[in-house]
């Protein structure tokens, strides 16, 4: 049995440095090891593939959540110790939410982007307190770390909106920052 859940956000596709497919390959590699749940899209491709391989490889239990049109397009990953095939995208994301402790975030694309900005703002409206962790692997997420910067000084947000980020530069700080958090 598993003791704490992790949902991943992450890209269907592998990016362009090789630091983030080993993000995703510590990180669910860590996750297995901690004897936490890995939590994610349920596809096969891209870094979801990897930190979902990662993690079964090392032992552990996977929780896969997919919506019935990305089956076929995200190549769903049907091995899983537990696989969903949800109507929508949205009741994907509940779904994957409802089933985890906290949520970490690799590099991705607009998938990705959506998937943070709804937990963030379901975070800001008071609706969990669950940790938020963004790996900035080589920089990436920089930019939305500038963009969300930009709309606390313009004021469009509180500055808490910033505490409920944490950001780390890889894998490892994520798990080193879950484990504090989390235990």
């Amino acid at each position: 049995m598993f003791a704490k859940s992790i949902c991943v956000f992450c890209g269907s596709r592998m990016g362009d440095v090789p630091a983030f497919e080993r993000d995703a390959q510590a990180l669910g590699d860590a996750i297995a090891a901690q004897n936490w749940r890995l939590v994610y899209g349920a596809g096969d491709v891209g870094l979801m593939g990897t930190v979902a391989r990662a993690a079964q490889l090392a032992g552990g239990d996977t929780f896969g959540v997919i919506p019935q049109h990305l089956v076929d397009w995200e190549v769903g990953k049907t091995d899983l110790t537990r696989y969903i095939v949800t109507e929508t995208m949205h009741e994907r994301k509940k779904v994957m939410f409802m089933n985890c402790d906290a949520v970490v975030v690799l590099p991705g694309g607009a998938g990705s982007l959506d998937e943070v900005f709804e937990v963030l703002t379901w975070r800001q409206l008071r609706l969990h307190a669950k940790p938020i962790v963004v790996v900035n692997s080589e920089g990436y997420w920089d930019p939305l770390k500038t963009l969300l910067e930009h709309v606390v000084t313009r004021g469009f947000a509180d500055a808490s909106l910033l505490d409920f980020i944490h950001w780390v530069p890889d894998a490892d700080g994520a798990m080193a920052l879950l484990r504090d958090t989390l235990d």
